[in-house]
């Protein structure tokens, strides 16, 4: 794929990744979803989005297989962490490893921008009387004349709505990663104050725990 900074560099991978045969071979049972039983697999293709597998089935077949990467890679540096995780992840869906455990809580710096900064914001655009002639609310009166009053508290329960469902998301990962109920329930209200900050420093957990499992093993 002309461009495409993964697929240039194919040939390194594949060659790379010959010296894996049973990660290749937990791709394309997990992802490749193939059934039968699999004597060898070779990867024939890879770029940023998806990678081919050529499998050689025990009773003489050949099935190819292309297996999906999403979110697609970015460029190339990231696609040791990427197959790290991905071998992670089919091993777990196979019962070849078990499910990282995520058991403490972490509060990243940047999440508490949310709570301390942009909530204040939203709670004076919301809630700021634009009839008071006060100079302190200047900025509500402004909005409310250019874009609509309502703007504001539409913009602050919209974000509420999106902590809920990240929330729920936050739980998901929580309740599959056996965090525990307080840790989980720390995590859940963290996510209702501070949305995908946290969710997402909890994923990047997950997936660092699953690099170092697959690392240990081998």
């Amino acid at each position: 794929m002309a461009g495409d900074p993964v697929a240039e560099k194919s040939g390194f991978l594949r060659m790379y990744m010959s010296s894996h045969p049973d990660t290749l071979v937990a791709y394309a049972k997990w992802y490749g979803k193939v059934t039968e039983p699999i004597s060898s697999a070779e990867m024939s293709a890879i770029d940023t989005k998806s990678m081919t597998l050529s499998c050689k089935l025990k009773d003489g077949k050949t099935k190819e297989v292309r297996v999906p990467i999403d979110p697609p890679m970015t460029g190339y540096d990231d696609v040791k962490p990427r197959l790290l995780e991905m071998k992670a992840l089919a091993q777990e869906g196979l019962g070849m490893i078990k499910t990282p455990q995520i058991t403490t809580f972490r509060l990243p710096p940047a999440a508490l921008w949310v709570p301390l900064v942009i909530y204040p914001i939203l709670i004076y655009f919301a809630y700021a009387p634009v009839n008071n002639p006060a100079l302190v609310y200047l900025p509500a009166r402004f909005l409310a004349k250019y874009v609509g009053s309502s703007v504001g508290y539409w913009a602050f329960w919209s974000v509420n709505v999106a902590h809920f469902f990240e929330a729920l998301y936050t739980w998901s990962l929580c309740w599959k990663h056996q965090s525990g109920f307080f840790v989980t329930t720390v995590y859940v209200v963290s996510t209702l104050a501070c949305g995908l900050h946290i969710w997402k420093d909890l994923r990047k957990r997950i997936q660092d725990a699953r690099i170092e499992s697959v690392m240990k093993i081998e």
